[in-house]
């Protein structure tokens, strides 16, 4: 099994495989309008422009399990992705992480990389997996490790055949 077995709704409601994205190094993170890591964005745009041309996916997956923190429908996640920081990587729809009703890719995600002392629940808004290139999950980033700080570890991923 791999990421690629899983289909997801995008933000515009459209189904989409993510087979789509085999071959390519992909960064998933569930992420929120209204929280505290939010400027994180911003950061995750930044290496989207860096290496996309490398073969690096950001995926965003909008989830309001942590506080609330994502109220709004798809349409004005959309809209506040795109205003305030000019998003252009695919976002998709919100979805829960956690819980009986988690998105089957995050089910996934969970067991492939636990977090912190073995668990699987996600801790929170902006935490990151890193899928490789044949669809494998290699690394979770906790939420408050920026961006920035996931350089090494996509520049030696993309390196991967």
């Amino acid at each position: 099994m791999s990421m690629y077995d899983f289909t997801a709704k995008k933000i515009n409601g459209q189904t989409e495989p993510l087979s789509r994205y085999e071959g390519k190094v992909v960064l998933i993170v569930n992420t929120a309008s209204k929280c505290g890591f939010t400027p994180q964005y911003k950061g995750l745009q930044a290496l989207y422009d860096k290496y996309r041309d490398l073969g690096l996916e950001i995926l965003g997956f909008p989830c309001n399990q942590f506080g609330h923190q994502e109220p709004g429908t798809n349409e004005e996640i959309q809209q506040f992705c795109d205003l305030n920081y000019n998003v252009s990587f695919p976002m998709f729809a919100k979805v829960d992480v956690n819980g009986a009703n988690a998105d089957p890719l995050y089910q996934y995600l969970k067991k492939e990389a636990k977090g912190a002392l073995g668990s699987q629940a996600v801790k929170w808004n902006f935490t990151k997996f890193l899928v490789d290139r044949k669809g494998n999950v290699v690394k979770r980033f906790a939420p408050q490790i920026e961006p920035e700080k996931l350089t090494a570890d996509i520049e030696e991923v993309l390196k991967q055949c």
